[in-house]
């Protein structure tokens, strides 16, 4: 969806938003009594970066960036034939994960030599040269932190490995998907910096993001990449206001959120990128079917009942940031 605005004006009336469900739904006109700069009607609010969450959840940050030349980071091919001249390297190998890889289920692998001791890499002449040709590269840089890891060439450049599973959320994604694909990988994943991960994440906390309350939200605020998604932690999750559910509907939330990644696994041979087609909605059914469930469950636990209604969904949560921003402040 692209927006141009071709003037302005002084004077006070009727305020009208021009409205399509789709880029091919007939036009709706729709009057309020404000437009924000969202083109919303909702409060005269802005959202800006923000380093920490406005709500009481885990902290988001990035996957690593290897700063490696392409030393570190191999296909399933380039991993066998590595491995065929050196197999005692095999326990450095783990999955590596970016958006692509994510959602188009594309495999790729990273070797991480960073906790490898001399005895091990002594007999891993394959993996010292490697190292030094990290090393070496990142010499040549006219980057000074860049230069500082030269010192540690075994590691990555930017190194951020989580101790705990966490959620995935890809930093760019369709904006043509309902939802934007997230999902739960271990700490035997590897993940670059172009996924944004929440350690310590909860299956309720998943939930909430992947429902249509979060990606409503972020339909709205988020940055752009020509017309994807660009999923940041200052703008995207640190502004978006959770509900305060009871007991029971944290339940709920959870259950329909296994009940997601349960319809999900049950589609063998079928990526992410697959399955939130929006054209391919009708071979999911169960997946679908679930989503609803979820995003019910979700706006029971804002205690609001809009049936989905996406315009109130999104002006109900513009109404609790200004009142968390105008607390906070």
């Amino acid at each position: 969806m692209f927006c141009v605005i071709v003037g302005f004006s002084r004077e006070v009336g009727a305020k009208t938003l021009f409205y399509h469900a789709t880029p091919d739904s007939d036009e709706e006109q729709i009057s309020v009594a404000r437009i924000n700069a969202y083109l919303k009607d909702a409060p005269d609010v802005f959202v800006y970066n923000r380093s920490k969450p406005l709500s009481d959840v885990p902290e988001m940050g990035i996957g690593s960036q290897p700063i490696d030349d392409g030393n570190y980071l191999f296909t399933d091919e380039q991993k066998i034939e590595f491995l065929q001249s050196e197999p005692g390297a095999e326990k450095f190998f783990h999955k590596w994960l970016g958006s692509q890889e994510f959602i188009r289920g594309k495999s790729r692998w990273c070797l991480w030599l960073g906790n490898a001791n001399w005895d091990e890499l002594k007999n891993l002449p394959k993996c010292r040269e490697r190292v030094e040709a990290v090393r070496q590269y990142r010499l040549k840089s006219k980057r000074s932190q860049t230069v500082k890891a030269a010192e540690r060439p075994a590691h990555f450049g930017t190194e951020i490995l989580s101790d705990t599973d966490s959620i995935l959320i890809p930093e760019v994604s369709s904006s043509r998907r309902r939802y934007i694909p997230m999902g739960f990988v271990d700490v035997e994943v590897f993940c670059s910096n172009k996924v944004r991960l929440i350690p310590n994440a909860t299956l309720y906390q998943y939930g909430v993001l992947q429902s249509q309350f979060h990606n409503a939200w972020v339909r709205v605020v988020t940055g752009r990449l020509k017309d994807d998604y660009q999923y940041s932690a200052g703008i995207d999750y640190n502004n978006f206001v959770w509900p305060d559910p009871t007991e029971s509907q944290r339940e709920e939330v959870e259950r329909c959120a296994r009940a997601v990644l349960d319809a999900r696994d049950a589609q063998e041979g079928a990526t992410l990128a697959d399955m939130y087609d929006p054209k391919n909605e009708t071979f999911f059914p169960e997946l679908m079917s679930a989503h609803r469930a979820l995003d019910a469950a979700v706006e029971a636990a804002y205690g609001v009942d809009f049936g989905g209604d996406e315009e109130k969904i999104v002006a109900h949560l513009f109404n609790l940031y200004a009142k968390k921003v105008g607390d906070s402040e």
